[in-house]
């Protein structure tokens, strides 16, 4: 087990800021919840028996649809990964909401995490892709 990958299909979310209610209650926004739940559900049922020990490098890769009102020539220019998103969520958020829903799971805690890469492109199929690999030390 040095290297897994996991593919989150539809649109790439980020994780969002907790919201606190007048009352002082505060909460974990339901998109990002239902987010992280499916990532979880999506590992479990791919690599439920794999758990990294060691040191970890993760790559994530999100790809983001393309705009309607892209020309043609644009649009050739985004698939080509010429013109790449400069749109939210941030590349952290991205991360963020990765790293945490598969906390406990894929490995015992996102401190084993060294290396990290995050990056955005369009495509006509937007996904996440998840690469997780040991690093040898």
């Amino acid at each position: 087990m040095n290297r897994i990958t996991l593919t989150i299909p539809g649109k790439p979310l980020g994780k969002q800021r907790p919201r606190v209610l007048k009352n002082g209650i505060t909460y974990t926004p339901k998109e990002t919840v239902d987010y992280e739940t499916f990532i979880k559900e999506l590992y479990v049922m791919r690599h439920f028996h794999k758990q990294f020990q060691g040191p970890l490098k993760l790559t994530i890769t999100a790809y983001f649809p393309i705009p309607s009102s892209a020309s043609k020539k644009k649009k050739e220019l985004m698939l080509a990964g010429i013109i790449r998103p400069t749109i939210k969520p941030d590349w952290d958020n991205i991360g963020k909401i990765v790293t945490d829903a598969l906390n406990h799971l894929a490995y015992d805690d996102d401190k084993q995490i060294v290396e990290a890469i995050v990056r955005k492109f369009y495509s006509d199929e937007p996904r996440v892709e998840i690469e997780i690999e040991e690093v040898s030390t």
